[in-house]
């Protein structure tokens, strides 16, 4: 089954508050686990750093725009607590090894690397003194540069997954790369799976299809909201009808059809399937045409209609009535 990760991201604004209720309503969507980001504005960031967006009028730098986002330990630890108590994985991505530390106070299970920290060779250093497995998001990377960054994490006996992701946001279909998932899995060996900023469910249902094992997207309660994600994201109503059809989706390719077997369509066939009938009256001696032939339901009750072409040419034994089904006694 597909491990289905809402990201919050950025989506609380900064309020403890909203972040709760993310938690609340993802976890009644059915997701395996709720996502944030662990920013540490003094260890990740400084003035100098630019905005991706310039989406924000009451932050002046993205220094001060992280700074915003913070929470305190025990504000994570809360959020965590609650993540335990609703059933969903809490699960975050850390942007510098003192959120690492902060992670490890918390006890998570595994890390999640972003797009852009996959070629921080400090951070995948610390993460791996940890010993916990890693996602890794595959967004701005080359082959050549996973292949670095994933040789790094298999000296050191860490156990990953990889995410084919596209950074743009939100993404167009011309972006999607659904084509890297079956080279990501060719390539490397591991679990893969797609991490979506399409803002729309068609692309996970797509990747469930081509074999993703793991989902991500953001989640926001209104795409209208504001933050840096919020056109890229997915509604809550949205997650919930995407969850239903990736369980759809995986029960379809758990029972694969045998399309050289269908007896179990037998009665169906019965129905809907036909007989060879004459189209209008025909006198005794009359030899068959095509034009004589109609085709009617339900089958059995004269020549299979498949088989037109044998009583073609054929003559008929007695005088026969518009719309009367042919039999073979009929024939000469």
């Amino acid at each position: 089954m597909s491990y289905i990760i809402a990201e919050v991201g950025q989506a609380h604004e900064g309020s403890l508050g909203l972040a709760l209720s993310y938690i609340e309503a993802l976890a009644e969507t059915g997701v395996d686990a709720v996502k944030f980001q662990i920013h540490i504005a003094e260890a990740e960031s400084s003035e100098f750093e630019p905005f991706r967006i310039k989406f924000s009028e009451q932050d002046k730098t993205r220094f001060d725009y992280w700074k915003r986002m913070e929470f305190s330990l025990e504000e994570w630890k809360l959020l965590k607590q609650i993540c335990d108590e609703k059933g969903v994985e809490f699960l975050a991505s850390p942007f510098s090894n003192a959120a690492v530390d902060l992670l490890e106070e918390l006890g998570v299970k595994r890390y999640k690397i972003g797009s852009g920290e996959v070629s921080n060779f400090l951070l995948l250093e610390k993460i791996a003194q940890t010993g916990k497995p890693v996602i890794i998001s595959s967004g701005m990377s080359s082959f050549e540069e996973l292949d670095q960054s994933l040789e790094f994490l298999k000296k050191r006996r860490v156990e990953f997954s990889i995410l084919q992701c596209t950074t743009a946001y939100p993404t167009k279909p011309e972006e999607y790369g659904l084509n890297i998932i079956s080279q990501l899995k060719e390539r490397y060996g591991v679990p893969v799976g797609y991490s979506d900023h399409s803002a729309r469910i068609e692309t996970c249902i797509a990747a469930t299809s081509l074999g993703a094992e793991i989902l991500e997207f953001h989640a926001v309660f209104d795409r209208r909201s504001f933050g840096p994600d919020a056109t890229s994201s997915l509604e809550i109503d949205e997650i919930k009808e995407l969850v239903l059809a990736v369980s759809n989706i995986e029960t379809s390719l758990e029972h694969p059809v045998d399309k050289s077997d269908n007896f179990r369509f037998k009665e169906l066939k019965d129905i809907f399937e036909k007989s060879l009938a004459v189209n209008k009256d025909l006198p005794a001696g009359h030899m068959l045409t095509f034009g004589d032939l109609e085709a009617k339901k339900p089958k059995g009750y004269g020549v299979d209609a498949s088989e037109f072409q044998q009583v073609l040419g054929s003559a008929l034994k007695r005088e026969m009535k518009q719309w009367e089904f042919l039999n073979w006694e009929n024939l000469i």
